[in-house]
């Protein structure tokens, strides 16, 4: 590879002259703001950015990082815990400003450009009464989160955001652009839906939205410290046995200044209904308060907009962030003593959500996609958002032994989306091999080989091609 300085002066200037977007050197005064990425504790300084316009501009850029051995970075929202939206003297290819949003009222397809966001999606859908199932934080970038899975408040009535996609384009390794379906590279279209960016940059999505909107009945069940154990208790039998149309998180966190609800911890148990008969849902929330007397409550038909953008002031940009996921089958003794242990020690800037799984997620057969597994009744994530980079040490240290002391009862396997930079790049293939296990790693391994043979796309939760 040439010395970057040279390439600077060099290379680059044929890179400009085939594409139409920018490209940001470290000597321009945009830089510094271009390189930052969403976790305020990754600190890269590449050799340019290149801010696409247009799937046009994709596959020079690609091509231009493979001939010139450039690691390369693929940026669409930039809100990846584990920053691998940036890379030290490569190349970061930016997608943020391709946001088109195409809709097809009439079958519901909405197709996506790589830069669209939750919030970018849910704006574009709302006014054509549709939505498509995603994550809880709308700044988050939407292909990021599809291509990772997409837990969030429709997982039960409408699966995994990965679960609604149609087809996708990816422009691959050797600049090719390709196309992904259940009939057209069939294989591929199976190791994109959970196995991230692993095998090209992917230019386009098309999603199967569903009727919905503009409200949802939502809220929140509120427990305070003394009453954290019966609540979880409660929780437990409550799911147990509840329809697809409810889907609720355990939230543990310190509230927000502008909650009003004090600066004491507290346990969220939030729900949203999707259905017909709010009757219904107004019953099964009453089971859950008679099980556990909340403290307070706020409960409502709430624009779903709204709903889905309440825990958006949480994560501003350049919160530093560790993350860590555990999935596992039981809510018992032993499960929540160990949350509470930890949740009695939390403090401003971490959380924990316990995620209730099943539902519509659950039935689609675990070897129909490569996400890792269907069958957790629970996902839990166990998050930090602190802004004092004195405070990592002890924030780091939380969420790993909060993590580790569910492991004896835990599920095997790792959602991806939750999961920070772990270990170094050589420890690639035994995470990888712990995240889906023997049996999707080789498949995932065999499509690597076809479309990434010399693994390009790396910076990811990456899956070694050999």
């Amino acid at each position: 590879m040439n010395d970057p300085q040279q390439m600077s002066a060099d290379a680059l200037r044929d890179l400009r002259r085939a594409i139409a977007g920018e490209v940001i050197e470290p000597d321009s005064s945009a830089y510094d703001d271009a390189r930052r990425v969403w976790n305020g504790m990754i600190e890269r300084r590449p050799l340019a950015i290149v801010r696409a316009t247009s799937p046009a501009d994709i596959a020079p850029v690609v091509t231009f990082a493979r001939e010139h051995k450039l690691p390369l970075a693929v940026r669409g929202g930039g809100h990846n815990v584990a920053g691998n939206g940036t890379v030290d003297d490569g190349i970061v290819l930016d997608l943020g400003a391709m946001k088109d949003v195409a809709i097809d009222s009439s079958s519901g397809a909405v197709t996506a450009a790589p830069g669209v966001t939750l919030s970018d999606l849910d704006q574009a859908t709302e006014s054509a009464g549709l939505i498509v199932p995603i994550g809880v934080v709308s700044g988050t970038g939407l292909f990021g989160l599809t291509l990772g899975g997409g837990f969030g408040w429709l997982t039960r009535p409408f699966g995994l955001t990965l679960d609604n996609m149609l087809a996708a384009e990816v422009i691959t390794a050797s600049g090719d652009r390709v196309q992904a379906s259940e009939t057209e590279n069939p294989e591929l279209f199976w190791g994109l839906r959970g196995g991230g960016g692993n095998f090209g940059v992917v230019s386009s999505i098309t999603y199967q939205a569903q009727r919905l909107g503009p409200k949802v009945f939502a809220g929140n069940l509120i427990y305070r410290r003394p009453n954290w154990r019966v609540a979880l208790e409660a929780y437990a039998q409550w799911t147990a046995d509840l329809p697809d149309e409810l889907t609720s998180i355990v939230t543990c966190i310190v509230p927000a200044p502008d909650w009003d609800l004090g600066d004491d911890t507290l346990m969220l148990v939030g729900f949203t209904w999707i259905g017909n008969d709010q009757v219904e849902a107004e019953r099964l929330v009453d089971t859950m308060r008679t099980l556990a007397k909340p403290d307070e409550e706020s409960i409502d038909a709430a624009r779903w907009v709204d709903w889905q953008s309440q825990a958006d002031a949480l994560f501003p940009r350049g919160s530093r962030a560790y993350w860590k996921n555990v999935p596992f089958d039981h809510l018992d003794h032993g499960e929540i003593g160990v949350v509470l242990d930890h949740v009695g020690r939390l403090s401003a800037g971490s959380a924990v959500d316990i995620h209730h799984m099943g539902g519509a997620m659950s039935r689609v057969p675990d070897g129909a996609t490569a996400f890792p597994d269907r069958s957790a009744r629970y996902w839990i994530n166990v998050y930090g958002f602190w802004n004092d980079a004195q405070q990592d040490a002890e924030r780091i240290a939380w969420t790993r032994s909060l993590h580790a002391g569910l492991q004896p009862t835990a599920r095997s396997g790792e959602y991806v989306n939750f999961l920070g930079t772990e270990g170094p790049r050589s420890d690639a293939r035994e995470l990888a091999m712990t995240a889906y296990g023997p049996q999707k790693f080789e498949r995932l391994v065999a499509l690597k080989r076809q479309y990434d043979p010399s693994n390009l796309f790396r910076l990811n939760h990456n899956i070694p091609p050999g």
